[in-house]
């Protein structure tokens, strides 16, 4: 084995690298799937708990902003504890704000144990992708990362049909207590299979850089939530977003200086580091709205049902899930910069394409275009992921890894305020609007939202045709 191939730390047992991936991708699909399983059931949820429906808002911000607080902290929870320890930790703590949350008898409780729960979801993903990268050699890390990412695709795509299946059919507190056996199974699995890593020195926490970026974030994020809402005059949006910024740059300046800074900005250096994260940002910005505007899509221009609109999206976890066994054959023969300058442009082409759908348009042809687009984004988001690694070297794994998470979760804040603000722009706000003025507002947001995800090829172009090629040297490893 190259010597740059190997793991850092120990040689992990075949039944480990068998398992580990399944135990990832577990908590993956839990957090994946709580952040769109309650968009669904708020109604419901709103008249048992006794509130309007705009105060939900409070529940679902509550969970968005305690991810984007403590995402930040997860690299140097994982190098000070050890991923063991603060892995099962964010499965019990987010499996424990799940129950709480269901046993909630008003929504003051429940935010608060929506934080709890975001505290445990900010853990689980950056700490699961630090054990994958400090156990997989490279050659092996895009078959095992392509394999994690599927349930971060299924999940946000299971979560509409989800909810409304279980509000429709059972009690709408069980789409917490679903979270329940899954936890309990992550924690088994992490009892019997998860490695244990820890970074070589233990470093001081960045308290200032805690405070300055936490709450950039935090506030950064809620202006995003909030946006386009009516319950804060524009002036006062701003104002929060100035003060946001301010937070985030100096941070940026306390980072320059500070001798363990929270997060290593200094990672931005590295060529392929910093075109697969600002790449995956731009990216997401387009992408990201989608999840958003499909449902609207389905349900008000063609007129079906929350169920029927979630069975038309299930055709894209299916496609995602076929190109797991794809992408390492796929990046090995292409590489990375042909594979994610392509790949932009055709999924920007074909966000573009859901401009096309109407009454008319036949379900087949839908069904087929869901399929495309579930292989599509499957093969950039596990590209992306896995070419964050390719040049950073082992001991700065976990600032990048928290790094990553960090700007993936603004990412997905930024596609939803993104989408909704193309269409608000293009829907007439005078009156009552038609189906038809709907309808065509969201065909010009895919438009807008598909030209702006070609944008990020210029990012891609930067690579060169070798970058991550020791990540696309082919071993074999069965997954499962």
């Amino acid at each position: 084995m190259p010597k740059d191939d190997a793991p850092p730390q120990n040689d992990p047992s075949v039944a480990v690298k068998r398992m580990l991936p399944w135990l990832v991708a577990v908590a993956f699909f839990m957090e994946s799937l709580d952040t769109t399983i309650l968009n669904t059931a708020t109604p419901v949820m709103s008249h048992a708990l006794g509130v309007s429906v705009l105060s939900m808002k409070s529940v679902l911000a509550s969970y968005t902003l305690s991810l984007a607080v403590f995402i930040p902290i997860s690299g140097w929870m994982a190098d000070r504890f050890g991923t063991r320890r603060v892995f099962a930790a964010a499965i019990g703590v987010f499996t424990l704000g799940s129950l709480l949350c269901g046993l909630a008898p008003d929504i003051h409780l429940m935010v608060a144990c929506r934080i709890l729960q975001g505290l445990g979801g900010a853990m689980m993903v950056p700490v699961g992708r630090l054990t994958l990268v400090r156990t997989f050699p490279k050659s092996e890390l895009v078959r095992a990362m392509s394999f994690v990412a599927i349930p971060g695709l299924i999940g946000p795509m299971l979560g509409p049909l989800a909810g409304g299946l279980i509000v429709g059919y059972l009690h709408w507190r069980m789409i917490f207590f679903l979270n329940i056996p899954i936890g309990a199974a992550g924690l088994v699995l992490v009892y019997l299979h998860l490695p244990d890593y820890r970074g070589a020195a233990s470093k001081p926490l960045d308290l200032l850089g805690l405070i300055l970026f936490g709450s950039g974030i935090a506030l950064l994020s809620y202006v995003l939530e909030i946006f386009g809402e009516h319950t804060l005059r524009p002036a006062e949006v701003l104002g929060l977003l100035a003060l946001s910024l301010v937070l985030i740059f100096g941070y940026g300046l306390h980072a320059l200086k500070a001798p363990y800074p929270l997060l290593q900005l200094g990672l931005f250096r590295i060529r392929t580091f910093a075109a697969a994260v600002s790449g995956s940002f731009v990216t997401r910005l387009g992408i990201g709205g989608a999840p958003f505007l499909l449902p609207l899509l389905y349900q008000v221009g063609l007129g079906l049902s929350p169920i029927q609109s979630g069975l038309l999206i299930m055709p894209q976890a299916a496609a995602a899930m076929s190109t797991k066994f794809l992408m390492p054959t796929l990046l090995a023969r292409l590489g990375y910069r042909t594979v994610l300058v392509s790949n932009t442009v055709i999924l920007g082409l074909l966000l573009m394409l859901f401009a096309t759908i109407g009454p008319g348009t036949p379900i087949w042809l839908i069904v087929l275009q869901a399929l495309a687009y579930g292989a599509l984004t499957s093969t950039q988001y596990t590209s992306m992921n896995t070419l964050v690694y390719a040049d950073v070297p082992q001991p700065d794994a976990s600032s990048a890894s928290s790094i990553a998470s960090t700007l993936q979760q603004l990412s997905i804040s930024f596609g939803v305020a993104a989408a909704g603000l193309t269409t608000v722009f293009f829907v007439p706000q005078s009156g009552r609007p038609s189906t038809g003025a709907i309808t065509g507002g969201l065909h010009e947001a895919f438009l807008v939202l598909g030209a702006f995800t070609m944008l990020s090829t210029l990012v891609f172009v930067r690579l060169k045709r070798d970058d991550g090629a020791d990540e696309t040297r082919q071993k074999d490893i069965h997954l499962g």
